[in-house]
């Protein structure tokens, strides 16, 4: 029970403080608890959003309906936010909602205002989704009060405040839907926050654990302890374990008008930031700030791996997002630039997302040697070696990605340390099998594509396998880009714990090249083979553990401590998406996930590269 003190602390001192407001302002007859301009029995907005998810009232016509205005947004999905001022004793039910006006709203902060119009259930992003719902008012009939008055006090998200459990199990009955249950606040974080959707809240200066991305808005905690990392993140470790603390940061001042603050992860969002709690397609619970707080910068560096010594071998992945000719040359540059100073130049690099000679303009190219081409001079004019490269071209738009852009892996690797075992006969509908020669293993086809024909790899990016030699020892190394997370519902998901649908596909793939390794471990036991790439899971997930499946791979990210295990940050959660997963015979090494992206505002790409050292 002691969770849902602060909530119930929280919450009376905001309705003394409304209807102190409310009664000075002569909003409020004395004696009487009756919202702005309402006769007594008339429908209140907490009727309206009722004790569960989804409104008693949905599809129904509401009239007279009062409240002060707290936030309007003028572009997006316009309307405005308004706030009963004389609340009820009910913890479960929200005093705010949003109407939907369409168009650029004609109320100010501060009008006290009746609403008429049909109660809805928007889902952001349509049923599909699985997303929770917005209930609102669309097709309005505002009316004026009165104007200047005050608004209705913010509740305060705080650590104290949301609660440590995330979210009720979904109701079997009900399809694993949490929609029908009655809200906890005082139980779970998700009951919390929707017992307070369309309020007017506040946090105070918060830590940012998601940078500022294209679309104007950051991620910040309220929790500073939750599950941190020495560089200001929340780290993800768990599909059990959520962290309640995030919450998504927007603001209601159109950007021509107030530039979105940028701020990288770890830095500070300073001050009070105050305004509509809103829910949302990409994201969820969101902050639509009417007053924003100030952005304290705390110096985050890009990391810089150590340099392999001469007798380590260092193998690295690094997925740089749709890379093609036409994208500027200062993208190579910084890409370029980013595997000399950052990566310490690997002495085998595989590349994600490598496009095709034109990019997306989809006339049949597949083609991709100029784009190698150009990235590789890039890395040469900064200073690093003089990368060969090796990869086969996938068939036209049969490998997933952007429409004609045809993304595939590629090797890049340096001759001066490392050379290439070419075996001829690989493309993209050939697959590379194992056989012993000389009592080792070796691939049929190198480089070549694993189990191309499988249904695991349709419309997704196929395996690409190389054999490499470093000190007279072969090393085997898989380059790797699973499906991606398309598809999965979002941890604000109604059905919780959420369907993640694309699991399957990437199971299916886990498992073929889990075979794949054993196939060459059969042929010779102490064979070294890296699995590397942007693998699209967590290492705690299915997917992970049918790679590493029989004991044939060890996922080295686990080699980390817990709060350094993450390549990617998603909505304010520090995760694994890439990986290098390793042989037996690899049991000695050194890990590296190297923080040059994610955290930051300014990108070169969205993932954080890897690498492993180690002496085979």
């Amino acid at each position: 029970m002691s969770s849902s003190l602060p909530r119930t602390t929280s919450r009376t001192a905001a309705v003394s403080a409304v209807v102190a407001a409310a009664l000075a302002a002569g909003l409020l007859a004395t004696g009487a608890a009756t919202a702005a301009g309402a006769p007594d029995d008339a429908i209140r907005i907490h009727d309206i959003q009722g004790t569960t998810r989804t409104s008693p009232l949905v599809g129904q016509q509401v009239s007279g309906v009062a409240g002060v205005v707290t936030g309007v947004r003028t572009y997006g999905s316009r309307g405005f936010w308004f706030q009963d001022t004389a609340p009820d004793k009910d913890p479960a039910t929200s005093e705010g909602v949003f109407v939907y006006t369409g168009s650029v709203p004609t109320v100010a902060v501060g009008d006290a205002v009746t609403v008429s119009g049909t109660v809805t259930e928007y889902v952001p992003g349509g049923a599909a989704s699985g997303n929770q719902s917005l209930t609102q008012i669309t097709k309005p009939t505002v009316t004026v009060v009165s104007s200047g008055n005050p608004v209705p006090a913010p509740v305060t998200l705080s650590s104290r405040s949301v609660p440590s459990a995330y979210t009720p199990q979904g109701d079997p009955a009900a399809g694993g839907s949490i929609n029908g249950l009655t809200l906890r606040p005082g139980r779970y974080a998700l009951d919390y926050f929707e017992s307070l959707e369309g309020s007017n809240v506040r946090i105070g200066s918060s830590r940012v654990v998601g940078a500022t991305d294209p679309y104007h808005e950051l991620w910040v905690t309220v929790k500073p302890r939750e599950n941190d990392n020495r560089r200001g993140g929340t780290v993800y470790g768990s599909y059990t374990s959520q962290n309640t603390g995030r919450l998504q940061i927007q603001s209601l001042a159109p950007v021509a008008e107030q530039p979105f603050p940028k701020a990288n992860v770890g830095d500070w969002l300073t001050g009070t930031t105050e305004g509509p709690l809103d829910f949302n397609q990409f994201g969820g619970y969101t902050l639509t700030a009417r007053t924003l707080g100030t952005v304290a910068d705390r110096g985050l560096e890009r990391e810089r791996t150590r340099k392999q010594h001469r007798g380590e071998l260092a193998v690295a992945t690094y997925n740089v997002e749709n890379l093609d000719p036409s994208d500027p040359q200062e993208k190579f540059d910084a890409l370029a630039k980013a595997v000399v100073d950052n990566l310490a130049s690997p002495d085998i690099l595989a590349l994600e997302e490598i496009q095709d000679n034109n990019g997306a303009k989809n006339d049949g190219t597949v083609a991709a040697d100029q784009t190698l081409k150009k990235f590789t001079d890039a890395i040469v004019a900064a200073g690093g070696p003089a990368y060969q490269w090796r990869s086969i071209d996938p068939e036209n738009n049969k490998d997933g990605g952007e429409p004609g852009g045809n993304i595939r892996q590629a090797f890049l690797f340096n001759p001066e340390r490392v050379s290439f075992t070419d075996r001829a006969g690989g493309d993209a509908v050939t697959a590379t099998g194992v056989v012993r020669e000389k009592g080792r293993a070796a691939l049929t086809h190198s480089p070549g594509r694993i189990a191309p024909a499988d249904t695991a790899w349709e419309n997704s990016r196929k395996p690409l396998a190389g054999e490499f030699t470093f000190r007279g020892r072969t090393v085997f190394v898989v380059a790797n880009h699973f499906g991606s997370k398309g598809g999965d519902e979002s941890l604000v998901s109604h059905h919780q714990p959420p369907n993640r649908s694309s699991e399957a596909k990437r199971l299916l793939q886990a498992q073929a090249v889990n075979t794949f390794v054993k196939d060459v471990l059969k042929a010779q036991r102490s064979a070294a083979v890296v699995v590397l790439g942007d693998i699209n899971d967590f290492e705690f997930s299915g997917t992970t553990k049918a790679l590493t499946a029989g004991g044939a791979l060890r996922a080295a990210v686990t080699s980390l401590p817990r709060s350094e295990r993450y390549s990617y940050v998603y909505q304010g959660n520090s995760q694994v998406l890439d990986q290098i997963l390793t042989s037996p015979s690899i049991d000695r090494f050194a890990y590296d996930s190297v923080h040059i992206n994610a955290e930051f505002a300014e990108q070169n790409s969205d993932h954080d590269p890897q690498v492993l050292r180690f002496r085979p």
